[in-house]
This record gives C-alpha cells, structure tokens and sequence, in this order.
C-alpha cells in the first residue's frame, strides 16, 4: 500500500498501485478564488480504464465472496481514516471548488463521512436472502460498478456510491470530477491504508468525453452510477444502452419551495434563501423557485432581499465569509448568462445581478440574486442554473401552487411551509418529487434520494441505496423442507 508522500497528482489508483497515466496529457486544477492551477492531474483514456476496469473484474469474485464481518471491518477502518484526515479534505475541498472554510469543514466534510458510516450501520442487518414458498430469495451484488461524480459536494457524491458498493461486495472504477478531482485522490488514499483489496476501488481522472464514455460502453462494466447534469446522464444511458447494463442516475433539479398563506414570512425566506445559496447556489436539490402567495409578495420580497444582502461573499479561507466563489470559470459565465437572460425576459430584479460584487476582482464571485415577477415561461424559471440565484413565483390558491410546482421536468426536490402542519403535509404528498422537506425539515441519509421526471432513477442512502447494487436471483426448490 501506499501513502501521499510517494504519488503524484497526476497519478490513478489502479489495482492497489499508484500509477502513471498511458497518455502525457494533463490537466490543471484551478482555484476558483485566485483563478490560479493549484495541481494538474492525468487524462486518462480508453486504455487507463481497460486496465481498470480488468482490475476491477479479477478482484470481483474473492471479494463479492468476502462475508459480512470482513466488510463491516473494512468499513470502520475507513471510517478512521477519514476522520485522521479531515483537516487535510476540509483544505482540499476549500482549495479546488472554492467552499467555505466552515462550509467545507462542517459539512463538505461530515458528508463525505456520513454515507460510510450509515452503510457500516445498514450493512449490520441486511438481509441478502430470504424466502417465498419453497424459493430462495438471494441479493447478490451487481457486479464492476462505474461511478461518475460531480464537483458540487466531491467528497459526498463519492461517498454515496463508494460506501453502499463496498458494502454488499461490489467492485468499482470511479471517475471523479475534472473540476474538484483532489479529495478523491485523498479518499483513494485513505482506502488503500484501510486495505481495501487490490482492483476492488479504482481512480481514473479525465474528461466525461473520454473517461466516462469508455466507462459508461465499457462491455466488462456490470453499473453505471451517475449524478451530474440531466445531459450528462441522458448521454451515459444512451452508453450503457448497447451493453444493456444498469444506469442510476441523480441529475439536475429545479425543486419548487411553496410558502403556505399562514407562513411566518420573515423567519421562513431568511433560512430558506440561506440554504439555497449555501454552496453558492450549487446544489441540485436547492429549492430556487419559491412559490409565494400573491397577498404576501411584497412581504416576500423584502425579507429575500434582506437574506440575500446578508450574505457575505469572499475568500473562502475568511471565517466569516459565506458564499465564497462558484467552482469554475464555465459555471461563473454559465450564472451570467442565466442572469443576463432573466433580465431579458423582463422579470423583476430585487438584489444582485450580473457581474462580481463589489471588491472581487478576481474569482469566480457571483453577486446573490434575486428575481421577482417571475412566470413559467421564462428560461430562469425552467432550466437549472446552478448558482445563488432566487427566483420568486406569485400563486393564486393551493390547486395553483401544486400546478406551478409541478410544471418541470424535473422532479428531484421540493419544500413546503406553513403553521398549520397538516396542511403542509397534504400539500406535501402532492408534490411530484423524491424529496420534500416540510417546515425546514433537514434530509438524512437513511432515507432514499433521488428523483421523479429528468431528475434521475434509482435511490441513494440507506439500505435504499444498498438495493441498486444487487441483483436478486430466485433459486426455486431450494427449501425442500416446505414443498410438501
């Protein structure tokens, strides 16, 4: 096994080795705060994930064959590692997407270590076979898994994929994100100190294009698991299509936030404009459309623009900064663009607006927005745009609400809030997402996420997520002892 001090950045982690990419390309990792490459990692090709994959598939028989009690230990001593090195991923995290440092360390962190520890707690009573009549009921796990991350949350987004998969007996090869891709070489590390066996976890960095296509049509890959962009997923089912594999997928979002008419306005926009713009607005789930009554929009509007203005935007590394800079260049011209076009469609601009704020010459700093006036029509109000922007949509009645919450093609979020708790439930059940969150109610990850619509398949969390990575094989007149 290896440590940090004998591999570089630009390195994968293939059969329990750190080795040189089969390509001299590389490419650099930026910090969004000073726009300057911190690191440059390989571009792996179709030949890096061949060996990869080959890895994978040797490993997968002893180690799908490997008993609970292994796996249950592997998993502890992960978890052990982690927390040995979470300064070290809260100053990665911070560093190549651009998180605050509180962010970073009280969250970005913590949720890259939750998903280990609730598959070490799920795999202590699962079930992987049970009975029907004289039938075995058995839950083998899937196969080579692919996984494809995203560069919002790159410790969690891993995680979530990673901790179930080992836990039933998978193999994997993980591409991990080309904006954020250093934690997941930090992670990699701390799997191969645990004693993960060599070729059960593989690390290939490089572009979706060539990594991840190879990855996703790749004939000795049994899963493909993604969470990214709705395009991104459509292109790796289309991939996968070929070889008929299985493709879960956790995509985009543009959750709807419905504020009941007996809402207390101030207390509820202030912490829900805080969670929208927390990870600058980058978060597929954040709930970016608030549906307000038409008697409280003016009331509305305000406290947006107080909660919007009360955000401190800066250099990640100041405590006191909330929002520091989005993740890359591409996803900073991405946001103006989206903000330029809401002003072209005529809605209302409260606060913010195109450009840096206000002293930030250099990063990729947007400026909290806000919109008002805003109807279903409009491109802002349709298409996910990924940064600390609020969009504020009127209603007339509760039928009304449900209509424009519903009208998306997505499907992966949503909230309600209003003092009368049996009404926000009701209105909550009608509301076509995976996950609705009533009165601020915070997620867990024991319970299944994921979405309706082109927010995705699949569920991850839990004995949910355990579920994706196994097959279920009937094993008829197997209980000879109930065929009578």
């Amino acid at each position: 096994m290896t440590t940090s001090t004998t591999r570089g950045t630009d390195q994968f982690y293939i059969d329990g080795d750190w080795v040189s990419p089969s390509s001299a390309a590389r490419a650099e990792v930026v910090d969004p705060a000073t726009e300057q490459p911190i690191a440059a990692v390989g571009r792996g090709t179709p030949r890096d994930v061949d060996r990869a994959v080959a890895a994978a598939r040797r490993a997968f028989p002893s180690f799908s064959a490997s008993d609970r009690a292994e796996r249950l230990a592997l998993l502890g001593r992960i978890i052990e590692g982690y927390k040995r090195r979470a300064d070290e991923l809260a100053t990665m995290v911070r560093r190549e997407m651009g998180a605050p440092s509180r962010l970073a360390k009280d969250v970005q962190v913590p949720g890259g270590l939750l998903p280990f520890e609730v598959a070490r707690d799920a795999l202590e009573d699962f079930v992987f076979e049970g009975t029907q009549g004289s039938t075995a009921i058995v839950y083998e796990p899937i196969g080579v898994c692919a996984f494809i991350t995203p560069w919002n949350w790159p410790l969690s987004q891993v995680a979530m994929k990673v901790a179930p998969a080992l836990a039933v007996g998978c193999t994997m090869v993980l591409k991990p994100p080309e904006v954020a891709p250093l934690t997941s070489l930090i992670l990699a590390e701390i799997l191969d100190e645990a004693g993960v066996p060599p070729g059960v976890f593989n690390l290939v960095n490089g572009a979706g294009t060539e990594v991840g296509v190879a990855l996703s049509s790749h004939p000795e890959v049994d899963m493909v698991s993604i969470t990214g962009s709705t395009v991104a997923g459509v292109q790796v089912a289309l991939n996968a299509a070929e070889t008929v594999k299985r493709v879960t997928q956790e995509l985009g979002g543009k959750s709807a936030n419905i504020l009941l008419d007996d809402v207390d306005v101030e207390s509820v926009v202030a912490r829900d404009v805080a969670r929208v713009f927390m990870n600058s607005g980058q978060s597929c789930n954040a709930t970016t459309r608030m549906l307000v009554p038409s008697t409280l929009m003016d009331a509305v509007i305000v406290a947006a623009r107080n909660a919007a203005e009360s955000c401190t935007v800066g250099p990640p590394d100041r405590e006191d900064v909330t929002l520091g800079p989005v993740a890359s260049e591409a996803q900073f011209d991405k946001i103006q663009r989206m903000i330029n076009q809401g002003i072209d469609e005529g809605a209302t601009l409260v606060t913010g607006g195109p450009g840096r704020p206000a002293g930030l010459s250099t990063g990729f700093y947007v400026r909290p927005t806000v919109f008002a006036d805003v109807t279903s029509d409009m491109v802002i109000a349709r298409e996910e745009i990924f940064g600390p922007v609020l969009i504020l949509m009127g209603y007339e009645d509760e039928d009304d609400a449900v209509r424009i919450a519903n009208d998306s093609v997505y499907g992966l979020s949503g909230a309600v809030s209003g003092r009368d708790s049996d009404r926000a439930r009701r209105v909550a059940r009608r509301l076509r997402a995976g996950n609705v969150h009533i009165n601020g109610a915070s997620a867990t990850l024991i319970a299944p996420f994921g979405g309706y619509k082109q927010s995705g398949n699949g569920r991850e969390g839990g004995i949910y997520g355990m579920h994706e990575f196994l097959e279920i094989k009937a094993i008829f007149g197997d209980r000879e002892e109930q065929l009578a």
